[in-house]
């Protein structure tokens, strides 16, 4: 059985989001906007993405500079609340920094939608900085108040773009190393050839055959990845 009940205990802890370690590919002017940020109360940045492209890593990766700042920040995940969770916007407006995750859940949600235009408005009276990500682009979001929409606009807007193979691989690469252990470049490169090049995708590969690598005692090769991959595919289906 390649997946077994057992789960290992990790090697070493992961490490935490920071920018200096994001793979910036061609999205070197948006981590230089996001630094910009940092040093700018008041501020206000839409940053829109596919799944995989590293949102949530730039969003958490801020609140950690911003706390190692001595400051406050608040990282809310909005796929991960349930519907009856608007009150999570309240009180927000005290903090440094308010990151706003997967706002594309939440569009067309009346409730949401005005919970969040009065939060924008009460953080960016008292000058605190918001950080909201979506996988669409502000124009395609189905938003359904159109102040909220007007607010949203006001600020900068980044798109994150898709990485080359090249960057993709040095992605996996910091992520195994981040697990505590090595990905030679063939497994990466098969990883890569014969998995959803997505990058969420690719790093659910890593992290399962880490996994099955340690409760089996066996060594990461492709024949294993090969497996690993398989697997998952069963599992899809």
């Amino acid at each position: 059985m390649l997946f077994s009940p057992q789960i290992p205990l990790p090697l070493m802890p992961r490490r935490d989001s920071r920018l200096e370690d994001f793979i910036e590919g061609p999205n070197a002017a948006v981590i230089e906007a996001l630094r910009r940020m940092l040093d700018e109360p008041g501020s206000h940045v839409f940053l829109h993405g596919e799944e995989g492209s590293g949102k949530t890593y730039l969003l958490n990766a801020l609140c950690l500079e911003i706390r190692e700042r001595q400051g406050r920040a608040f990282y809310l995940a909005l796929k991960r609340l349930p519907q009856d969770a608007v009150a999570a916007l309240k009180g927000l407006e005290d903090l440094d920094l308010v990151c706003v995750d997967d706002l594309h859940v939440i569009a067309g949600d009346r409730d949401w939608e005005e919970a969040l235009f009065h939060c924008f408005n009460r953080i960016r009276k008292a000058r605190g900085r918001l950080l909201i990500s979506s996988r669409k682009q502000l124009s395609s979001l189905d938003i359904g108040l159109p102040d909220l929409s007007s607010r949203l606009a006001w600020g900068l807007r980044l798109p994150l773009k898709p990485l080359a193979d090249e960057d993709k691989l040095a992605v996996i690469a910091r992520h195994s190393n981040a697990l505590g252990f090595n990905l030679s470049d063939d497994v990466r490169n098969y990883l890569l050839k014969h998995h959803e090049r997505s990058m969420s995708s690719l790093l659910r590969a890593v992290d399962q055959l880490h996994q099955v690598a340690l409760t089996n005692k066996r060594r990461i090769t492709i024949p294993l990845a090969r497996e690993v991959l398989q697997a998952m595919d069963q599992e899809r289906k």
